[in-house]
Parts: structure tokens; C-alpha cells; sequence
């Protein structure tokens, strides 16, 4: 088998895929693995960093290639809401049949805050819990899609490195000087349902304008998208202020990775601020790791092990990659989003167990395959099929030809 032009990507997708379902099905059926295993290495931190190197990765060369932003948001909302509307979708249907229960529900506030935040897929940092456990690392993506935004409408794109030092830097800073709000401040200082409104009407004009064809329009829609996704990242994450920095300044080095192998920068300067960013990440977290989410030597590994995986991926990238890999990481977004699903329908049958059950786990990955290829086949292929069709449609300069932009 020859190696693909992107196939080490999809293999760093498969492993990062995998380390994140068994973060979430070891609480069910492999919990004294978990105990021992979570304090001394964090997997699931571990294949979300891993997941948010990749992304930072491919996403921005989307847009650069194509040069139109209108087509980016496009690629983007057919990539990522088609399947995200079915997990949703079947989450809900499964508590309304009482065959599952969701783990977070709208509590005290009102059904259409939860359905807008959701919509929006910023709802981790609108101070709405995610109706899914991974929904949480999509509000994360799309703030990053908005920097990225943001940075190409004022021609600043290329300076990925200097962005990625920039967020590193300020996650330091806001450890150093004691940073400790707490979880959704602005949502406590103003209000849910206000922030998720003013969040919401900030989002369409963002897009509705960078995607416009003036140019004073496309940079006053970039900028607002950018700030207002800093502004939530920075204030109100439920992750700590530093780490939500941190995932930022991680996916802007994946970009100034991929600038380098592109010859768009220097090797050295982008080795440079690998260093930056993993000295300001560890430093950060080492003040402020051991929280409820993960301890101190647990986080610190995880994110130590993800950037020298994807460093191993990236050195590895011209050798042939095994077809099981690249099957799997074909398809990691159906597997990210549909074991939580599936996670819901076992805790409500087989339930969690106190001991280990290592063949519960190979059952649940045996059921869990099969059902995201099928998920794959017949909902992310066709929500891609249908982007690229818009795509096309209004593309400038185009009269529905070209080729679609990822």
C-alpha cells in the first residue's frame, strides 16, 4: 500500500479517536485500569491535544486554498452539524424512549438557551453543559475557526507561530498572576440566556460579514468573530483560563507546523515556538493541574505524549501507513461523537461495573465500529457531498465548477 498524501493524519486521528473512547468507556467497564492509570497519564487529554494538533493542522490550509472565506464556513457547517444534529438527535430520542438518561440536562435554564447555544456549538463557553460529553472540545474548534477567520480578513494568517506564542504566553501569564475565575464568568456577571442571545447575533454578523463581498465588511466580520471567541475562551471556559489558551495556542502550532513543511516558514522558528508553547503549557499546568478534571503529572504527560506522537506522525508521514489506521481515522469524527452516544444505551442496560471487564470492552468497540462506518457512510458522506455542491454554487468567480476546497 502506497502512503497517502494525508494518511499519517488519519492515523494520528485513529489513535487519538481511540484514546478518547477509552477514556470514557473505562468508567464503565474497565474502572480499576482507570484509577490506576488516570493519575500518572490523563488519555483522554491526551487524544483531545492530539485531536486539536490535527486541526490545527488541515483546517486553516482549507481556507487559504480555497481564499474565500464564504466556502470555508460552508465546509465547515456541512463537515461538522450533519452528524453532530444525528448524535444530538438520537441522545434525546433515546431519554425521551427511557432507554438512556442524559447526563446533562437544560436545569434551570429554559429549552431554547440550551437549543440556540447549541446550535451555535459554543455552548461550553456560553455557560450551557454540553447535552454530550465531547461536545465541549467543538466550542474550542470553532473558536479557533473564528481566530482563524479573523486573522485571514486582516492578512495576518501567516502568522501562525507568533499567534500560537501570543496565546502560549498569556496562559503563563494568567497562571503566574494567580488567574482563577471561576468557571463561566460572564455568564454569572451577566446571565445565560442574555450572553447566549448577544453570543448568538455577534456569531451570524461575524460570519454574515467576513463571508461578504466588501472589503471593510470582511474585516469588521472577522475581528468580531475573533474577539468575541477570545473573550469566551478567556473568560468563560469551563476549563481554566490557562488551559483554554493553551488548546488555542496548541491548534496554532499544528498551523505553523504545516506552514513549515510547506516552506512557508522557517523550520527553526517553528521549533522555536513548540518550545514556547510546551514550556508555557507545562509551566501553567503545573501551577494549576491539579483540579477536579485531571492532576497535575496526569495532564502534564498526556499533553507531553500528544505533542511527541504527533512529532512521531509528522516524521513518520512518508512511510506506508497500515489500511486499518487510515480506515479509522477515516471515520474518527463518527467514532467521537456516536460512543458517547452508545456509552448512554450500555449505562442504562449493562451498567458500570466496579471491576474490570476487559471483554465488555471489546464488546462495546466490536458494536461501536461497525456502527460508525455505517454513521459515516450515510451521514457525514452525504453532508459532505452537499457542502461541496453549495461550495461550488457560490464560489466567486465561479458558475458552479471548481473543485471542492477539502
Amino acid at each position: 500500500m502506497r502512503p497517502t498524501r494525508l494518511g499519517w493524519l488519519d492515523a494520528l486521528r485513529a489513535v487519538a479517536a481511540l484514546a478518547v473512547v477509552f477514556d470514557h468507556s473505562s468508567y464503565a467497564f474497565l474502572p480499576e485500569l482507570r484509577r490506576e492509570l488516570m493519575p500518572q497519564f490523563n488519555i483522554g487529554r491526551y487524544g483531545i491535544m492530539l485531536f486539536f494538533l490535527v486541526s490545527g493542522y488541515i483546517v486553516p490550509a482549507s481556507l487559504e486554498r480555497r481564499g474565500c472565506v464564504r466556502t470555508f464556513w460552508i465546509g465547515r457547517a456541512f463537515r461538522m452539524y450533519p452528524l453532530w444534529a444525528a448524535a444530538v438527535t438520537a441522545v434525546l430520542a433515546l431519554d425521551l424512549l427511557d432507554i438512556a438518561e442524559l447526563r446533562a440536562g437544560p436545569g434551570r435554564q429554559s429549552l431554547t438557551t440550551v437549543a440556540v447555544a447549541h446550535m451555535t456549538l459554543l455552548q461550553e463557553l456560553l455557560g450551557t453543559p454540553s447535552l454530550l460529553l465531547v461536545l465541549w472540545t467543538l466550542s474550542y474548534e470553532m473558536a479557533f475557526y473564528l481566530l482563524v477567520v479573523a486573522l485571514f480578513t486582516v492578512r495576518l494568517h501567516r502568522r501562525s507561530a507568533a499567534a500560537a506564542v501570543t496565546l502560549a504566553v498569556l496562559a503563563a501569564v494568567s497562571a503566574a498572576v494567580g488567574g482563577t475565575l471561576p468557571a463561566s464568568a460572564l455568564s454569572r456577571a451577566v446571565g445565560t440566556g442574555p450572553l447566549v442571545g448577544l453570543a448568538t447575533i455577534a456569531l451570524t454578523l461575524a460570519i454574515c460579514c467576513a463571508s461578504a463581498g466588501t472589503p471593510a465588511l470582511r474585516v469588521a466580520g472577522g475581528v468580531l468573530g475573533g474577539v468575541s471567541a477570545l473573550v469566551l475562551v478567556a473568560f468563560n471556559g469551563t476549563v481554566a483560563m490557562w488551559e483554554g489558551l493553551v488548546i488555542l495556542a496548541v491548534m496554532f502550532l499544528g498551523t505553523a507546523v504545516h506552514r513549515a513543511e510547506n516552506g512557508a516558514s522557517g523550520r527553526r522558528r517553528v521549533a522555536g515556538t513548540a518550545a514556547v508553547v510546551v514550556a508555557c503549557a507545562v509551566g501553567s499546568a503545573y501551577r494549576y493541574g491539579d483540579g477536579a478534571h485531571s492532576t497535575r503529572r496526569g495532564w502534564i504527560l498526556a499533553f507531553l505524549l500528544a505533542a511527541l506522537t504527533f512529532g512521531a506522525g509528522l516524521a513518520a508521514r512518508h512511510r506506508r501507513v497500515p489500511r486499518p489506521l487510515t480506515a479509522l481515522g477515516t471515520i474518527s469524527y463518527s467514532v467521537y461523537l456516536v460512543h458517547p452516544v452508545l456509552l448512554t444505551v450500555t449505562d442504562g442496560t449493562v451498567g458500570r461495573w466496579r471491576h474490570d471487564v476487559p471483554a465488555l470492552e471489546a464488546a462495546f468497540l466490536a458494536v461501536l465500529l461497525p456502527l460508525c462506518a455505517l454513521t459515516y457512510r450515510y451521514v457525514e458522506i452525504p453532508g459532505q457531498a452537499w457542502g461541496r455542491r453549495l461550495a461550488r454554487r457560490v464560489q466567486p468567480g465561479s458558475r458552479g465548477g471548481g473543485q471542492p476546497m477539502w
